[in-house]
């Protein structure tokens, strides 16, 4: 599965855009339960003003609410970037920490979001579990919950740790592209063979 979706996704990656470790921090945040291309559109705005977490930590939350507005849950996110700014700065000298464990205490930063940092920004080994990821390996029954945990240490144990950032970017791909929910293209995927969940014509 892994060896045809390496081959049908070959530029598989982030596909949110930043310049730095905490601008994807920021970045993934206000990506929760909303669209890669809808964040990157107010990220583009939002970093051209304020790119370091000084700029967050002091900025009023009505001002954070207003430039992320359309991301959706804005007071929740705004809240968890300026607390999660003041926490790199108080307790890591305003440099993203670079562990897990380190991470997921700031404010904001659930296991996800951590992962998909430690993967993209340094190379780390990490399973990011999003809904594409829950939901695919379901299909594939490589799991069988919608625990994001469960399914990260489930995962773990039968990927090869060196793909293992490569596959969730990929699942995501194949998840917008193919194995879309309630109308996967059953007829065009890759990994139909392989898949317990096929259905018929698509």
């Amino acid at each position: 599965i892994v060896s045809h979706l390496k081959q049908e996704y070959p530029d598989s990656k982030c596909s949110l855009h930043f310049k730095s470790s905490f601008q994807l921090l920021v970045a993934t945040i206000l990506s929760a339960q909303c669209t890669d291309i809808r964040v990157n559109k107010v990220t583009q705005n939002l970093f051209s003003q304020y790119s370091k977490p000084e700029d967050f930590a002091t900025l009023p939350l009505e001002t954070i609410k207003k430039a992320i507005y359309s991301t959706g849950f804005y007071n929740n996110k705004s809240k968890s970037i300026k607390d999660m700014s003041k926490a790199v700065i108080e307790h890591y000298e305003g440099e993203v920490p670079q562990t897990l464990e380190e991470m997921v205490k700031l404010p904001g930063v659930g296991r996800k979001t951590a992962n998909v940092v430690l993967g993209t920004i340094h190379g780390i080994p990490s399973i990011v579990v999003d809904t594409h990821v829950t939901r695919i390996t379901n299909l594939l029954q490589f799991v069988k919950n919608k625990n994001a945990v469960k399914i990260e240490k489930e995962l773990a144990k039968i990927l090869n740790k060196n793909d293992w950032t490569l596959f969730a970017h990929m699942l995501i791909d194949h998840g917008r592209a193919v194995c879309i929910a309630n109308r996967p293209k059953c007829n065009n995927c890759v990994i139909a063979i392989f898949c317990p969940s096929k259905i018929g014509d698509s």
